[in-house]
């Protein structure tokens, strides 16, 4: 397949590598930074037309304030759209509305790496079962590295927001610490060296349980995320496009 890579950070990177490995073809890459640079790169999607050099898929892992704008011009060119950049997700149903308008084909995750995927599974399933404990609380911790752009992390959120939706008890969650029993606390921590770590805290008066992903490197989620890029453009060739999650991907 043909991909444009929306944003040339880390993950950028790493997504261009697993392309290559895996025969694909990066036709564009779009980051103001790089382009600062002097380097061969388009500064915004604006710049290219992604329809006109066969585009098939578009992987956006910008920044959270252009990510809306990004994804927009892409399905509206006719070009599906791997999504990673979190703390924009306030604008999914006006993606959601864009694609059933446009007939076009968004692909969305906090996080690719097929691991935490299981582990969020895994999280909807045991807040379930802790809903009948009453005597156990539970809080969310995430670190990752200094140049985190968002707090709490998308993956952080996620696994917030699936435990507030199976667990009675829990009303809300907040990031920071709260003394609100009604509140989840998502507490994240920042350090030079932290690729990513996620910990849901189960605590009672006699025991705790802890689930815990740690991710070793970004390889992982680039893998995910070029995965997400062949499913989707599977999809759309069978003639289905609309929103899709890792859900789909991994069959969960």
């Amino acid at each position: 397949m043909k991909a444009a890579i929306i944003g040339y950070g880390k993950m950028g990177h790493a997504i261009e590598q697993i392309l290559r490995e895996r025969g694909h073809e990066v036709v564009a890459i779009v980051d103001e930074a790089r382009n600062a640079d002097g380097e061969s790169c388009y500064a915004k999607v604006s710049d290219v037309d992604v329809s006109a050099i066969g585009v098939d898929v578009a992987f956006e892992f910008s920044t959270p304030g252009a990510a809306l704008e990004n994804i927009k011009m892409c399905i509206e060119a006719g070009v599906p759209v791997v999504c990673g950049t979190t703390a924009w997700t306030a604008h999914l149903p006006e993606v959601e509305a864009l694609c059933k308008e446009r007939g076009g084909a968004f692909f969305y995750s906090s996080n690719y790496s097929i691991g935490v995927n299981v582990v969020f599974e895994i999280n909807r399933q045991l807040a379930r079962m802790m809903n009948r404990f009453p005597e156990y609380d539970v809080t969310i911790e995430e670190t990752h590295h200094t140049e985190k752009k968002d707090a709490p992390s998308g993956t952080a959120i996620t696994m917030a927001e699936d435990i507030v939706a199976a667990l009675e008890r829990k009303t809300s969650w907040v990031g920071g610490t709260t003394t609100e029993p009604g509140e989840l606390e998502v507490v994240s921590v920042r350090r030079s060296v932290a690729p990513g770590t996620h910990t849901v805290t189960y605590e009672s008066p006699v025991d705790s349980i802890t689930l815990t992903h740690n991710i070793k490197n970004r390889s992982g989620l680039a893998m995910g995320a070029v995965m997400a890029g062949e499913f989707l453009t599977s999809s759309v060739e069978a003639g289905e496009g609309g929103m899709f999650t890792m859900k789909d991907l991994l069959n969960l």
